[in-house]
């Protein structure tokens, strides 16, 4: 009985061995060695081809095994690992697309399974990896903090939430950096209305970024031109309340006093709101 036991086990490594080695070779993905189709192996055996696939770090190929075995083999255990595992693949592979739909189909299916947090994560990863330089369109952008939120809300117990609320602040730091340099590109035409329009965008939504220091000295630059000085100097005051030890402030000092004037809050423009807003404590 023992015997008969090894001589089976013998003859199901020996097979799953050929497998691994031999199938695709020929480039046929969908056959194993001597064209045998892949419905002839069991769903641990096409997966273990995908494992072996991601090792050789041939992320297509890992792909399509994986999918054979939820093509193949529907509803079972292997065929949810399989799932979570394609969309890993996909997404090494830069296969974006490909890579939210297999997370996304992961959650649709399984949204109380362990690796759920994961497949957020990674359908959240395919839109971060694909944001694009800061003069582009930024609606990936825009996706990838919503995905992300999703990880940090749904899931702020994971291993995941850490890494996602990195992300989501790199992420809102670049949105802010495309209204910075929309806002530079209007400067420099002295289109200096349109400017400061990107600017106050900056200080208002995204006053916790980097960006927020040269956005106030900008708006100095920006007020002064017009002749708007109680605006500039009310700018000027917000740098010098938060930023003071920055060039930024440095530079808007220089600019207000060679005209004679100082950093201080005046009148009762919007800049003026959000600096009481700021001594209150709810700004910053």
């Amino acid at each position: 009985m023992t015997g008969g036991r090894s001589t089976g086990l013998v003859a199901v490594t020996a097979m799953i061995t050929l497998f691994l080695a031999g199938c695709g070779g020929d480039g046929a993905r969908d056959k194993g060695p001597g064209n045998t189709p892949l419905e002839s192996y069991t769903a641990k055996q096409i997966f273990e081809r995908g494992e072996y696939e991601i090792n050789a770090k041939d992320w297509g190929d890992a792909a399509f095994y994986f999918g054979e075995v939820e093509r193949l083999y529907p509803y079972s255990e292997m065929a949810k690992r399989a799932l979570i595992m394609q969309a890993y693949a996909y997404h090494k592979d830069r296969e974006y697309d490909n890579a939210r739909s297999s997370a996304q189909r992961f959650i649709d299916f399984y949204p109380a399974d362990e690796d759920a947090a994961y497949a957020q994560y990674l359908l959240a990863l395919s839109y971060y990896d694909q944001i694009e330089l800061v003069g582009r369109d930024q609606g990936l952008t825009f996706q990838a903090l919503q995905a992300l939120r999703t990880v940090i809300e749904r899931y702020p117990d994971s291993e995941y939430a850490r890494s996602s609320i990195l992300k989501f602040d790199l992420a809102f730091d670049h949105l802010a950096g495309k209204e910075m340099e929309i806002g530079r590109y209007y400067l420099k035409r002295d289109h200096f209305g349109a400017a400061i329009s990107r600017f106050r965008v900056v200080v208002e939504d995204f006053q916790t970024t980097t960006h927020t220091p040269e956005a106030l000295h900008r708006l100095v630059e920006s007020y002064l031109s017009l002749g708007l000085t109680a605006e500039a100097q009310t700018a000027g005051a917000i740098l010098g309340y938060n930023y003071q030890s920055t060039e930024w402030y440095e530079d808007s000092y220089k600019l207000l006093t060679r005209q004679g004037l100082k950093p201080e809050v005046l009148g009762d423009s919007w800049l003026a709101q959000i600096y009481r807003q700021m001594i209150k404590g709810e700004w910053l």
